[in-house]
């Protein structure tokens, strides 16, 4: 599994949930993007956001990427702080 995480900065409160009504009313990834999954973290506190989109290769994770990079900065919940494009080499859920 792959997940691109990208982190937001200069994000209100209000842009955070419209983006969240953007993603319930959507219900999938945008057009184009091989998503098998999506995690959004909120520290409203300090104004940022945590988007972690998941894929089930690095050549979707490529794809998406390509598609999500292109996007409107007006579509994006704030500044587009950092991208890291990332293998998931571990992962508990205590049991």
């Amino acid at each position: 599994m792959y997940v691109r995480a990208v982190r937001f900065t200069d994000v209100s409160a209000e842009r955070t949930q419209e983006l969240l009504a953007r993603i319930e009313e959507s219900g999938g990834p945008p057009p184009g993007v091989p998503a098998t999954g999506l995690k959004v973290l909120s520290d409203e506190a300090q104004g940022t956001v945590l988007v972690l989109q998941y894929f089930a290769s690095a050549e979707d994770m490529e794809t998406g990427a390509k598609v999500l990079g292109a996007m409107d900065p007006a579509e994006t919940p704030g500044t587009r702080a950092s991208v890291d494009m990332c293998e998931l080499k571990a992962e508990v859920t205590p049991g």
